[in-house]
């Protein structure tokens, strides 16, 4: 059972001792794909999808910005970290998935690649919500972790 890091010796939870490592600039960037269908891609203009609840690839930005500052409070046993840097991306390449990109950066002593998901993760969930009322049909197709920095194990998705 040692090679869960999250466990102790005995095999309960744990969170990683970090206090020996030292601090670097570590970055991390992950991707969440939505899949709308066409009743609700009919509702896209002006670079965004506009709803009563406003325009929603701007809420889904700050919603997932949010969620990254607060991954600590979210993931059980996750470091609590401050973030120097969150920018949520998110944008229409294909006729019917929305790319969402969230890049996290801080200099600590443990990754940041949780607040990565946890942003796009938000995000996602975020233009489903605000969405939902158009159409139940909506995927949250994927959510990955594209690349980290910064930590003993870099990490580049191709």
């Amino acid at each position: 059972m040692t090679d869960f890091s999250h466990l102790d010796k005995t095999g309960n939870p744990a969170m990683v001792d970090v206090s020996d490592k030292k601090m670097t600039l570590r970055a991390a960037t992950a991707r969440a794909v939505v899949v709308i269908p066409e009743n609700v891609l009919a509702r896209f203009t002006n670079g965004d999808i506009q709803t009563k609840k406003g325009a929603v690839f701007q809420t889904a930005v700050i919603a997932g910005i949010m969620a990254a500052k607060k991954t600590g409070e979210l993931i059980p046993l996750c470091h609590p970290l401050g973030l120097d840097n969150c920018e949520i991306h998110v944008e229409l390449p294909s006729n019917n998935e929305i790319m969402i990109t969230c890049t996290a950066s801080t200099e600590a002593k443990t990754g940041i690649e949780m607040e990565a998901l946890v942003g796009a993760s938000v995000a996602a969930l975020t233009i489903y919500d605000m969405c939902k009322s158009f159409s139940h049909d909506i995927i949250i197709k994927e959510t990955k972790l594209m690349m980290k920095t910064g930590g003993k194990n870099d990490f580049e998705r191709k």
